[in-house]
């Protein structure tokens, strides 16, 4: 104990653990604080915004660009659509990736091979906008929920995760659920699927940003049909308006006076860190409850026994 003492107390021990401690220190500054200045200019005054100098604390605190932002007739129901769009995008491709996953970690099943790799080749290959747009339109997916969801049943990338951890399961498990008389898709409910939880809720998380912060599926399939219209599409629509007000009036002379005193009150800087701020909350409210699994599931994979 007192070797392991002293060994704990040594020079190199000491000096290891202050560099260590000092660079995470400054790490964590560095990432905490965009967020923090992001969130002063959201609640500073836009035009003193302009001036520069706005850190860690509004100089002039305002609510007048989240006013202009909850104020949209639009906004509140494109919240809805983007809650309804996530849930359902998570939903169905947690249960249908997770599904095939275990199909092809199965050694029996002979396609599994020729299955993997056709699936992996799609995250090399796209075949780009234009056929994209094409397939969907031929699909009559235009202007329907449907759009959102149905192309993104299967991930690539969260197919190979899946079952990379499935293939780690004991195969114990599931032959004796099968002497029990179990079918395949009752060992997936009831073993699998639950065994899975961790990484499940990894994915559920990555899935979620994604399809959150989405609004280019929204400009290319659902752009004509305003009720399907999704919250980063409208906070999008905000921010090319006020770009394009802000530039009206710079660049009007005289007669773009009103333009003028229509965006004294915000400026594009505020309007996009309030956008910002928005836009990441219901995020943010959502990782405390998956931050355990997430936790879990990075370090699934790390020891093998």
């Amino acid at each position: 104990m007192e070797k392991r003492k002293r060994r704990d107390f040594s020079a190199e021990n000491i000096i290891f653990t202050t560099l260590n401690t000092a660079f995470l220190i400054l790490l964590s500054l560095a990432m905490v604080y965009p967020l923090l200045n992001t969130l002063a200019v959201s609640f500073n005054d836009g035009m003193d915004t302009v001036r520069g100098g706005i850190y860690l604390w509004p100089r002039i605190f305002t609510l007048q660009n989240f006013r202009v932002i909850f104020h949209m007739e639009t906004i509140y129901g494109a919240f809805v659509i983007s809650v309804a769009k996530t849930i359902v995008i998570v939903i169905t491709n947690l249960f249908f990736t997770s599904m095939l996953a275990y199909t092809i970690s199965r050694r029996e099943y002979i396609f599994a091979k020729p299955l993997t790799l056709a699936f992996v080749l799609t995250m090399y290959f796209n075949a780009g906008i234009i056929p994209n747009y094409m397939l969907i339109k031929n699909l009559h997916m235009l202007n329907t929920f449907s759009v959102y969801w149905v192309p993104n049943v299967i991930s690539a990338f969260n197919l190979i995760v899946i079952r990379t951890y499935i293939k780690s399961i004991p195969e114990s498990l599931v032959e004796s659920a099968k002497i029990d008389g179990s079918g395949e898709f009752r060992i997936f409910m009831r073993i699998i699927m639950p065994l899975c939880v961790p990484t499940l809720a990894t994915i559920a998380l990555f899935v979620a940003v994604g399809s959150w912060n989405s609004w280019f599926d929204t400009f290319l399939y659902n752009s004509g049909k305003q009720s399907l219209s999704t919250l980063q599409y409208e906070l999008q629509k905000l921010l090319s308006s006020t770009l394009t007000a802000s530039t009206s009036a710079q660049g009007g002379g005289a007669n773009a006076s009103a333009q003028a005193g229509a965006v004294n009150a915000t400026t594009p800087q505020s309007i996009r860190s309030a956008i910002t701020i928005v836009a990441a909350v219901p995020i943010l409210v959502v990782y405390p409850f998956l931050q355990r699994y997430f936790v879990n599931g990075l370090t699934i994979g790390g020891v093998k026994e």
